[in-house]
Formats: C-alpha cells, sequence, structure tokens
C-alpha cells in the first residue's frame, strides 16, 4: 500500500549517490548508461542541448522493454505482425504523405484499388459506383459514415419544409466508444438499444424499432462485437425497416460498423448477408488494422454509390498546384499503411485471407472448448456452436454459428457457488504475471452486473500457445481454489487496481468519461435515449 502515500521518483532522487536538482520544470532528471559515457537529461521538459542519435535510440529503446508482448496481448484486435517484405515497403515509403496527389500519383491509384477491390469483397451492386477512402482507423470512418447519414437526413428535411434540427441515431449498447463519440461530437441524440444476455449482448433487430422516428438518421449495426465477437443481424435489420416504412413512411438507411467484421466475415462467411447486398445498408466502414492484418493506423469506409455522399462533405483543394478532393476529417495521412493494405491484397488473396480466418477459428473453438471441459468457465461467445449447415467442407467456419475469433468466459456458476470468495478480476492479474493481457470487464449497459473475461483469437496466437494459455488459466483457476495468500495478495492488488467498473476492471477499449452536467434550460430527452 506504499505506492498511495509516497512518491517512488521523490525516492529515487533521494536514493542516488549525487542527488540532482530539480529544473525548471520541477520534474526529475535521470541516468542513462550507455558505453558512450553517462548522460543526464531532464525527464518532463525539452532538455537544453540534444544528444547524439545513438544515445536518443537507447533510452527510448529501454524504456518501452517494460512494454508487453504484442504477441500475449490477446485484449485487443489490433494486427501486430507482418511479413519481412511489407515491412521493407513500409519503411521504404514511410515519408510519403498519401493526401498529395500530385506528387505522388502512384499511391492515389493503388487507394484507389484498394477501394475498388473493398467495393467487390462488399458485394456493391451493378450499376452502383461506390466511392470511399482509406482514414485513420475506424473511428474516423464512423465519423464519416454518421456524417453522411446527418447530412442527407438534414437535406432531406430542408426539402420537406420540416424541422431539421433534432437528429437522432440508433444503435445497441454494446457498440464500441467510436459510435457514442460520433453522436457526441456531432450533436446527434444517441439513442441506445438495451441489450440482453439472452440475445448475446448485440442489439437485438426487434428491440431497435421503438427508438426510430421520423428524427432518425439511421440506424449502426455491428458486425463483430467488441465484447463477445457476435453479428448483429444486418438482413433482419434492413427487412424490419422495410416493414416500419411501410406502416409509416420512415426511410431509414443502415451503417454498418464492420470495424472487424468487415474484413473477416466476407472470407470466413461468404454467404452471411449483411454487405451492399442488403438494400437498406448505405455505408460500411472496417479496420484494416484488425482482420485486414496491417500494423496499426488504417481504416476505410466506403458508400454503396456516390449519391449517398453528400457533395458538401467533398471539398476541392487547389494544394502545391494541383486540384485535389477531401472527404477526410484530418488532412495529412501516412501512405505507408495504405500500401501495406494492398501487399496483403496481393500477397494474401482471397484464400489467403479465408485460410488465415479458418486457422483464427479453429484455435478459438479449441480454446472454447477446452475452457468449457475444465468445468470452471462458461464460453458466452458461440464460434464453437454448431450451425447446423451441411454440405460444407469438414471444418468449414460455416459448420458453426458465426462469429469474430473471440472467446469470452466467465467463471461457470458452480466455481462462484463452491468459492464465493474468488473475484473474477484476480485471474486477469494474475496472468499479467505470466505475460498474458487478457481484460475482465463488465458487459454492456443494463446487464453490467455480468462480468467476462475475454481473448481475441489473431494470426499470431498459434496452437501453441492457446495450448499454454489453457494450461495457464488451469493452474491459476486452481491455485485461487487452494492458497488463501494468493487470494489475499490479490485481494489488496485489485483494491488499488484502476480504473475500475463495478464489476472491477475497465472495459479495454470503452473507458466513458463522466457526462458534463445539463443546464436547466438543456432541452428534455425521450425517456428511452440516452444521451452521448
Amino acid at each position: 500500500m506504499l505506492s498511495l502515500h509516497i512518491d517512488a521518483e521523490d525516492v529515487i532522487q533521494k536514493s542516488a549517490d549525487h542527488p540532482v536538482k530539480r529544473d525548471g520544470g520541477g520534474a526529475a532528471v535521470y541516468h542513462s548508461y550507455v558505453r558512450d559515457g553517462e548522460t543526464q537529461i531532464p525527464k518532463y521538459t525539452l532538455p537544453e542541448h540534444g544528444v547524439s542519435s545513438k544515445v536518443a535510440y537507447q533510452i527510448i529503446h529501454d524504456e518501452l522493454t517494460l512494454d508487453g508482448n504484442p504477441t500475449l496481448n490477446l485484449a485487443s484486435f489490433v494486427h501486430t505482425w507482418m511479413p519481412p517484405e511489407a515491412e521493407k515497403l513500409i519503411m521504404e515509403n514511410i515519408a510519403k504523405n498519401a493526401v498529395d496527389q500530385d506528387e505522388y500519383p502512384a499511391t492515389q491509384v493503388i487507394h484507389a484499388r484498394c477501394i475498388s477491390m473493398l467495393a467487390n469483397l462488399w458485394n456493391v451492386p451493378k450499376g452502383k459506383k461506390a466511392i470511399g477512402t482509406a482514414t485513420a482507423g475506424s473511428s474516423e470512418a464512423i465519423m464519416l459514415g454518421g456524417l453522411a447519414l446527418k447530412k442527407r437526413w438534414q437535406e432531406k428535411r430542408k426539402a420537406e419544409g420540416k424541422d431539421h434540427y433534432r437528429p437522432n441515431i440508433v444503435f445497441g449498447a454494446n457498440a464500441q466508444v467510436a459510435l457514442e463519440k460520433f453522436a457526441r461530437y456531432f450533436d446527434v441524440e444517441c439513442r441506445l438499444v438495451p441489450v440482453k444476455e439472452e440475445h448475446d449482448f448485440i442489439m437485438y433487430p426487434p428491440d431497435a424499432i421503438p427508438f426510430i422516428d421520423e428524427n432518425t438518421i439511421g440506424v449502426m449495426v455491428i458486425l463483430g462485437s467488441t465484447y463477445t465477437g457476435h453479428f448483429e443481424d444486418v438482413q433482419l435489420m434492413s427487412d424490419l425497416l422495410d416493414k416500419l416504412q411501410e406502416e409509416k413512411g420512415l426511410d431509414i438507411p443502415i451503417h454498418v460498423d464492420g470495424a472487424s467484421g468487415g474484413f473477416f466475415a466476407p472470407f470466413a462467411y461468404p454467404n452471411l448477408k449483411w454487405s451492399f447486398d442488403v438494400a437498406r445498408v448505405a455505408s460500411i466502414n472496417t479496420s484494416g488494422h484488425k482482420f485486414g492484418l496491417v500494423y496499426a493506423g488504417l481504416g476505410w469506409v466506403l458508400w454503396k454509390d456516390e449519391s449517398l455522399l453528400p457533395k458538401d462533405l467533398i471539398f476541392e483543394l487547389h494544394y502545391l498546384g494541383s486540384v485535389e478532393y477531401s472527404f477526410t476529417l484530418n488532412f495529412s495521412k501516412p501512405a505507408a499503411p495504405i500500401l501495406a493494405q494492398m501487399f496483403n491484397f496481393l500477397n494474401l488473396g482471397y484464400q489467403g485471407y479465408r485460410d488465415v480466418a479458418i486457422k483464427d477459428l479453429r484455435n478459438a473453438r479449441l480454446l472454447s472448448r477446452a475452457l468449457e471441459n475444465t468445468g470452471y468457465y462458461k464460453v458466452l461467445s458461440n464460434i464453437h456452436k454448431e450451425s447446423g449447415t451441411k454440405d460444407v467442407a469438414e471444418h468449414a467456419p460455416e459448420l458453426y454459428l458465426p462469429g469474430l475469433p473471440v472467446v469470452a468466459f466467465r467463471l461457470s456458476d458452480k466455481f462462484k457457488k463452491d468459492y464465493p470468495g474468488v473475484q473474477q478480476a484476480w485471474i486477469q492479474n494474475l496472468l499479467r504475471g505470466k505475460g498474458w493481457i487478457v481484460p475482465n470487464y463488465g458487459a454492456p449497459p443494463a446487464e453490467d452486473k455480468q462480468e467476462m473475461l475475454r481473448v481475441v483469437v489473431r494470426e499470431t496466437m498459434t496452437g501453441d500457445l492457446v495450448e499454454r494459455l489453457v494450461m495457464d488459466l488451469i493452474e491459476i483457476t486452481e491455485s485461487l481454489m487452494t492458497d488463501d495468500s494468493a487470494a489475499g495478495t490479490l485481494q489488496m492488488m485489485t483494491a488499488i487496481a484502476g480504473p475500475k467498473t463495478k464489476t472491477g476492471v475497465a472495459h479495454p477499449e470503452k473507458e466513458h468519461a463522466k457526462p458534463t452536467p445539463k443546464k436547466k434550460n438543456e432541452r428534455k430527452q425521450s425517456t428511452y435515449a440516452k444521451q452521448c
């Protein structure tokens, strides 16, 4: 508990052979020992004089050894490995700015080809002219997709002579925080549809219908929940919106948040209806840096037809001697991730991506079954459950219920009854001691008393690693059944760890800031709507 009361940096400074004075910024300086000599630099302020590039590299390199091992980081969907040839290509183009179309025309051609390949992969109907762009991850892509929905709704309302100042958007309470950011940042009322355990903690389309009215700009459907990996039913949502239009005259489009599923479903489940061949799907976003298998920093957003991207969102720029067109939130962006995406398209092709997906799902099923067979855990994800499909190849993903290669699980009811003093959050902490990063977090609102552990099975998660993880989980779980001292130590760790949710540990991808208190004159919300 000492760390709650003692400044560690103060202790270090007072314990040095020759304590150094604090600099003007109040930050301590520290020593870096290298063979070229000893160097002292400020820790929190810009040094008056720089150090050699060799020393600067070594200082940062040494600090980064405290980071976790990306291969053992099972909390993240973000891809962490590419072949040496891809890394060489990235480094050759690390200095290129993708937005400078005049200077780097070949890069723009490759960008356009990526858009075309994605449009084909996502089943753009014949006669439609798809349009899209690379982004800085799915967050920017979601903002653009949402802005297009809002702008089209406003233009329609203006043409009809109706109020266009109170837009709202509908999606499930299981949404990743980027969807809520869109609503908050761009002044759109956020209507969160409660999710239930009986519906796998995802939005059940019939439950979304009561949230829709004439001010609804669209429904965002999530293809791959960050909680459990389940796919929401895009086709059913579209069918229900067709029925709603027949009954009430409301024409509501769909944006698919395919941050993870957009690069997974086409390969694992080619017959699943979720993309542009679903009538009401107007736009789709995805992350190239997730199951697109590119390093972090790349997203994509596409519209089924250029008519769905309002002209007001496209800027004509006279820049560096040429005319350029931009419809992204940021301006400059690196070209290297786009080129890395094309590398994967060429290197893997459709079958290569499918092979990776099949392997990921096979390892995820292995982990799911192993956890259930211990008797200590209940698996909440469903990619290991049979779908009833026949006449497909042995071990094909279509034999099982669709979803991402994600294993969400919790302590079984029997275990919790037999060992009521064991907290699930302790398992996360003990796994971290063995190098594994496995988050424990609360379920979405309305089901947040439920907590779950989650493993994302990526390309780097081999069968051997799955075996090692299962062995470590069994060892840790059984130690909590017998070792009171271990439980006592972990109780103290849990008490000082943070940030926390009601269940003990924050969701790794969705830490909500406290909402700003409303002013007295602020418009009241509908009883079923939650303001983001």
